[in-house]
């Protein structure tokens, strides 16, 4: 029997706007700068390089500025993020993966922690948290997109 396992979700506050957050999803640029070692767009969406050689083709499945991004992700997963601007003008960022593979479910919950921290630090306070150093990736365990 396999076990029903709850979608993965999280959430992190943003002192920066929507708008800001939102691009740092959607761009080249921005996905650099704080999840993959390189992204590319494409036809379908984009590509992203990781530090350990590892590459994936994303396909999006929604844009709505500064408000919603869908995207497939690792083993045909779905993975959304709205932005809501929240009181304090900023947004608070929700990300939800739903479809995970069982044996992928527990490296994914943790790894979007990771992720969405290495965001916040890279959309406000224009910090690169990753050591970009293959040697020290998550692979090997360590806390590094």
């Amino acid at each position: 029997m396999t076990p029903n396992l709850p979608p993965i979700e999280w959430r992190v506050h943003l002192k920066s706007s929507p708008e800001q957050a939102f691009a740092a999803w959607t761009t080249d640029e921005g996905r650099a700068g704080f999840w993959a070692e390189e992204s590319k767009e494409s036809e379908r969406g984009f590509e992203l390089r990781f530090i350990n050689g590892q590459t994936l083709d994303v396909e999006v499945v929604e844009a709505s500025p500064s408000s919603c991004f869908a995207f497939n992700y690792f083993g045909g997963s779905t993975v959304t993020i709205d932005f809501v601007a929240n009181e304090v003008g900023g947004c608070d960022l929700h990300l939800r993966e739903e479809g995970v593979p069982v044996a992928e479910h527990l490296e994914n919950y943790a790894g979007w922690v990771s992720v969405l921290l290495a965001c916040k630090a890279a959309v406000d306070l224009g910090a690169d948290l990753r050591s970009h150093d293959p040697r020290r990736s998550w692979d090997q365990r360590y806390v590094d997109n």
